[in-house]
């Protein structure tokens, strides 16, 4: 009975540890890879605008590195480069294109337990 106790007690506790590690934040583990070439089939771009997506997606990916390593202000920092990003993809991309963007990157923050929304 003993064990029968203890297993089970162990068996909550890890399955508590488990599920609340699940809800922790992730910014920590963006790692910046955006697959150009497939957001580009995706948007539907032509080559002028692929060319300017290739370009804003790298300076993202910069911003996004140094946001998630910076010590001080990383919430603004995260949102500064979020927004920039959309901004010039807003330029950059047709009304269509841009929702179809607007909601993948949406995901993809929500995906890696960025909420900007605080």
């Amino acid at each position: 009975m003993k064990r029968l106790g203890l297993t089970l007690v162990t068996a909550l506790c890890l399955a508590a540890s488990t599920f609340a590690a699940g809800n922790q934040p992730t910014t920590a583990k963006w790692e910046g890879n955006i697959n150009v070439n497939k957001l580009c089939k995706y948007l539907q771009l032509n080559s002028v605008q692929s060319e300017e997506v290739a370009n804003i997606c790298d300076y993202f990916s910069e911003q996004m590195s140094r946001a998630t390593t910076a010590k001080k202000d990383k919430e603004a920092k995260l949102r500064n480069a979020v927004y920039g990003n959309l901004k010039l993809m807003r330029k950059t991309l047709s009304a269509e294109q841009y929702a179809k963007y607007a909601a993948l990157m949406n995901l993809t923050l929500l995906n890696k337990g960025i909420d900007l929304s605080k």
